[in-house]
This record gives structure tokens, sequence and C-alpha cells, in this order.
């Protein structure tokens, strides 16, 4: 059986129609250029990017400057810290206590999710990648109890601001088969 001749005003209609659906697919789902997407991408992001306190510190660290000893003496306070005092070179030495070793040497204090994405640049072309920035509010999630207190929130107030619930952070996002992602 012999099928029928397709004339080519058809040919032309089918070749349309799965050009349509190729364009179509590339904009549905993970990749669609939304704010859902946008939400979905970072929060993926900061699982594995955690805000820390002290994020290039090693102990035993040996301060001298009296900011960074009142901000420090936080954190003895706490019960994270040890300290003791050289008196003859006038510089206080910080050693992790046991509680505070499971925070130590970074003192990381939980990680970001997206509350809301507030705006997004027009999509450009970097690097072969369509590319946006957005600006966001989050929150701060796995917040330990010690990064919750008055004495250190004072010491620290870029943490205290963080863990607000009121703060503003600006990415820039690629978009990829996959979804939208914070390029490396």
């Amino acid at each position: 059986m012999q099928l029928p001749a397709i004339c080519n005003h058809h040919r032309v209609k089918i070749a349309l129609l799965t050009l349509s659906l190729l364009i179509a697919g590339c904009n549905n789902g993970k990749s669609a250029a939304t704010y859902d997407n946008f939400t979905s991408g970072l929060n993926n992001y900061f699982l594995d990017h955690t805000e820390c306190l002290l994020p290039n510190t090693r102990f035993p660290l040996e301060v001298t400057d009296k900011d960074q000893i009142k901000q420090m003496d936080t954190l003895v306070k706490a019960t994270l810290l040890d300290k003791t005092i050289d008196a003859g070179v006038k510089t206080a030495r910080y050693t992790p206590t046991t509680v505070g070793a499971r925070y130590a040497p970074h003192f990381c204090y939980g990680h970001r999710e997206i509350v809301s994405i507030d705006s997004s640049s027009p999509l450009q072309v970097s690097n072969g990648f369509k590319v946006t920035s957005v600006t966001y509010h989050y929150k701060m999630q796995d917040v330990p109890v010690w990064a919750k207190t008055p004495d250190v929130q004072a010491a620290f107030p870029a943490m205290a601001l963080s863990t607000s619930g009121q703060a503003t952070g600006k990415a820039t996002l690629a978009q990829s088969p996959v979804g939208w992602q914070v390029p490396d």
C-alpha cells in the first residue's frame, strides 16, 4: 500500500509546527527565564555554599587588634573559643573549645534560602550562555543557637543582617539545559 503524497504546502506547515514546538520546548521547564526557576537555581546553589564568620581563619588564632579581640571575645562568651593572653606582646590567642570544634575553623552559620526575586536584568549572552542578574530577598536556614545571641549579633553586624530575615542579595545566573545556575 502506498501512502498519499504530501504536497509542499503541508510539508511547510509540518516543518513550521515542528520548529515552533522545538522553540517552545526550549522556553519551558527549568530553563525558562522565570522568577520560580531563578529561585530554584539560587536555592540549589546556596545549599552547598554556607555563610561563615571567619572564612579565611586558622586556629590557633593570634589577635592584637582591639576591635577584633572584642569580636572574638563574644565567641568566648558563647563557649565556642578559649582565650589565653600573652601579656608580653599584648596578644590574645584563641583556640576552639570542644563545642566550638563543631563549627571551627570558619564558624559557618547557615545557608541562604530565597524568599523572593525582586528584579532581573534583560537576558544577555555571555560565553555562549544566556545570563541575567537578579536581586533577591533571602532568609537564613540552619542557623545555630550561638549565631542568634545578642552579643554575637552585635559583634558581627553583617551576620546579624543576614540572619534578620530582611536581607537582600544580587547574583548572576546562567541558563543551562538543566535550569538556571550560578556560574563558578
